[in-house]
């Protein structure tokens, strides 16, 4: 395991796969590195991509607000992606680019030690909860994997596209606020 200072200087030189071609920035992780909540994403988009920081677009305004509501932000969970650089055109990371990837994470949660990991979106939640999690079926569902409890709820950007589901991302947000309670996790 790398510590900080290597991981974030690998991951900022990464040629693993073709995204570092075409990236403008590597969104390595953004707040406190021992954070009790993490959230991750699929990887960058264009704001993020241009800024190299996680969820500064649109989308990741929308997370702020939904963080509001529970008391909590940046200033007080750690905010990842599967995979560092943006995919062209916003497209899903493919299976090859989440390969290249999916260490650099691994190294992050082993540094952050979370109690809890929310997944942000399908592809997340199929990657680190199970490759046949349903996002519509299982979304706010808890279980727990090597001690930390982990959820997943609609990537911002679904519900930037879709607001019907804003009102079952809202409990989703108070089952957090729940669990958060309950682990003793400090915000």
């Amino acid at each position: 395991m790398m510590d900080w200072e290597s991981l974030e200087r690998t991951c900022l030189g990464c040629t693993r796969c073709g995204l570092c071609e075409t990236r403008h920035n590597v969104a390595f992780g953004v707040g406190p590195r021992d954070a009790d909540v993490m959230f991750v994403g699929e990887g960058p988009g264009e704001q993020e991509d241009l800024k190299g920081e996680p969820f500064v677009g649109a989308a990741g305004h929308l997370l702020d607000d939904m963080l509001s509501i529970i008391d909590l932000g940046r200033e007080n969970c750690y905010i990842a992606n599967i995979v560092k650089c943006r995919p062209p055109r916003n497209r899903d990371p493919l299976e090859t680019e989440q390969d290249a990837c999916i260490d650099y994470l691994r190294n992050q949660v082993a540094l952050v030690r979370p109690k809890i990991i929310v997944c942000l979106g399908r592809v997340a939640a199929k990657r680190l909860i199970d490759p046949d999690f349903r996002i519509t079926r299982e979304h706010g569902t808890w279980v727990r994997k090597n001690g930390v409890w982990m959820s997943a709820m609609y990537h911002p950007s679904a519900l930037l596209r879709d607001v019907s589901k804003r009102p079952e991302t809202f409990d989703d947000l108070l089952s957090l606020r729940e669990k958060i309670r309950e682990t003793g996790a400090r915000i």
